[in-house]
């Protein structure tokens, strides 16, 4: 008997973090895992930003995603390709050639958590209707972040704490891989079993490949028509050229020894700074972000929201010249910069949702997302390597010179008044 009337309550937090889980791993925990294990700056930069190709190019084959299978399908198999890569780089970690196999190994896990989202988003609008979808939005967003968490501050504390009792890193994270490859074949089990079967989930048997490649390109080449469309593709690579770079070079920063420049965290430590703290300043800062922006429209907030993005960035200017060694101190500047980043981030968001409207608006935000994505890669790739010139002061200097780049695009929108605001 198939389970169709399953309550979303019983799916939807473990569905998305199931999805949030698998991108922590690829995206952060990777980075942490490759410095802890002697690996360059600059080679750890260039390779994990590699990393983000895959969400980069997601749109070019999600339309396929409906004709080939449900996609129920997609997220069970998927879960479970993702849960024996995860067990894959854990046995390969303690391998001579560790570094070329994980990334190997990274690189299908990134294809395969990019196609999961596909697919459970198109699940989540499939199994439920408008109430539901309305109502579960923020337990899906809730859930993601908890996988955030999980990711970037318990299984990375738990990664610390195994250096410390084995004290051998290749074997702590080994462990540490193997314990996430069970929970996710845990999660895995139980999706097999209680994801609903919907009557709408069903591969587009009446639509050829060449007719549905016929729409995608005549879809995509109405986004580069729209109007503003060469400002905002600027506006979306260009936004967020400050992070991009420091999103990829503060983990090597809190690793290196003080000697080096840096300020000498333990793992456990960054997994409780980064991962815990951090990620709990990001959350409320976009909390903050969405409810100013219901109340007064986002033409209002966009220039506090700039300024909020930016200036926090002074604190690793700050933690790069004085190296404190309190970690309270380190807190609460990590914290009061993910806060600035994520109150300033709701007006990207929001920008992107404001630029797709329109006919065909999924797949413009689709694109508009792949340029995000390309948008954090291609300049942290390029980071390692300007850090390993420059060193820590003066590279946490160029970042807050890149936020001039920011206000630039940013002053070159024109963004309705009354987007965003409260409907009377």
């Amino acid at each position: 008997m198939k389970n169709k009337h399953t309550s979303p309550w019983a799916w939807i937090p473990t569905l998305y973090f199931a999805q949030g889980l698998p991108y922590v791993a690829v995206m952060t925990i990777s980075v942490i895992m490759y410095k802890r294990l002697g690996i360059s700056n600059t080679e750890l930069a260039f390779y994990t930003g590699w990393l983000n190709l895959p969400w980069v190019i997601k749109p070019l084959w999600s339309p396929f995603i409906d004709l080939i299978k449900t996609k129920r399908w997609w997220i069970v198999t998927m879960q479970l390709l993702m849960g024996a890569g995860l067990a894959g780089i854990a046995f390969t970690i303690p391998t001579e050639h560790f570094f070329q196999l994980t990334l190997a190994i990274f690189w299908l896990l990134a294809f395969s958590s990019a196609t999961h989202d596909i697919a459970a988003d198109g699940f989540y609008m499939l199994a439920l209707d408008s109430h539901q979808q309305a109502l579960f939005v923020g337990i899906r967003s809730t859930f993601y972040r908890i996988a955030t968490i999980a990711g970037q501050g318990l299984l990375i504390m738990l990664a610390g704490r195994l250096e410390i009792v084995t004290d051998n890193i290749p074997y702590a994270w080994s462990i540490t891989f193997f314990v996430l490859a069970g929970l996710f074949l845990g999660v895995w089990i139980y999706h097999k079993f209680i994801l609903p079967h919907p009557d709408s989930d069903h591969a587009a048997k009446e639509v050829s490949a060449s007719t549905l490649l016929k729409e995608f390109f005549g879809t995509f080449a109405s986004f580069f028509q729209k109007k503003q469309a060469s400002i905002a593709i600027l506006f979306m690579l260009l936004y967020r050229l400050p992070e991009a770079q420091l999103a990829k070079m503060c983990i090597p920063f809190f690793i290196d020894p003080i000697e080096e420049g840096g300020l000498g965290l333990t793992t456990e430590e960054i997994g409780f700074v980064q991962g815990t703290v951090g990620i709990i300043g990001l959350t409320l800062g976009g909390i903050l972000g969405g409810i100013a922006v219901a109340r007064n429209g986002l033409k209002q907030w966009l220039w506090p929201m700039v300024w909020a993005i930016s200036l926090p960035d002074l604190v690793y200017v700050y933690l790069s010249y004085v190296q404190p060694d309190s970690l309270y101190l380190i807190n609460i500047c990590i914290f009061i910069e993910q806060f600035g980043y994520g109150f300033g981030f709701t007006a990207y968001m929001l920008y992107l949702i404001y630029f797709a409207d329109g006919e065909h608006k999924t797949a413009h935000y689709a694109i508009c997302t792949a340029f995000m994505a390309l948008g954090m890669m291609i300049p942290g790739m390029a980071a390692g390597w300007l850090q390993d010139q420059m060193g820590y002061n003066h590279f946490f200097i160029w970042i807050m010179i890149c936020c001039a780049v920011t206000f630039g695009v940013t002053a070159l929108l024109k963004i309705d008044p009354e987007f965003g605001k409260k409907k009377d």
